[in-house]
């Protein structure tokens, strides 16, 4: 009988969009084990996105011109989710590297909203696929003041 084995990742794959877990093989596997799993690099990604936007303090995700681009691609039909903005990821074997563009709320201690996003994207991220987290880098781009306006979305009309 075979050990358990993990293989997720672009590692090694020439498209290192996807990565498999495969389980133990043959008739004495427990069901669950047989067969792959595929998980997508951009899986990782959203997970990692969530996690880190659950964290009090995080404002939003993204660097300054990766936020424009994402303001506008919400705004297209279809343009998706911003989820990824300000997330990447580098998913090996059996292990992943998280990097984290951040803007965080003015007043916060970084050290500690740095500290509470690693910690949630390392648990949610082990959790949901398996794989050992090595690293989670947070860049703190920029610090939202309490008076700066978001941006708005324009008027539906000019007359009510």
């Amino acid at each position: 009988m075979t050990d358990n084995s993990t293989s997720v990742g672009g590692y090694g794959r020439p498209d290192g969009g996807e990565g498999a877990l495969r389980g133990r093989t043959g008739g004495g596997a427990p069901a669950e084990t047989r067969g792959k799993t595929t998980i997508a690099d951009d899986v990782v990604a959203k997970i990692a996105g969530m996690a880190a936007r659950e964290v009090p303090g995080i404002h939003n995700l993204g660097a300054g011109m990766a936020r424009a681009i994402g303001a506008m691609r919400d705004r297209v039909p279809g343009g998706g989710s911003g989820v990824t903005q300000g997330v990447k990821v580098e998913v090996g074997e059996s292990q992943a590297a998280v990097d984290l563009d951040v803007v965080v709320e003015y007043g916060v201690s970084i050290v500690d909203v740095a500290g509470a996003a690693r910690t949630n994207v390392i648990s949610a991220v082990e959790r949901m696929t398996g794989l050992e987290v090595v690293e989670v880098n947070v860049a703190v781009d920029d610090v939202h003041l309490p008076d700066e306006e978001e941006e708005s979305e324009p008027d539906e009309g000019r007359v009510r």
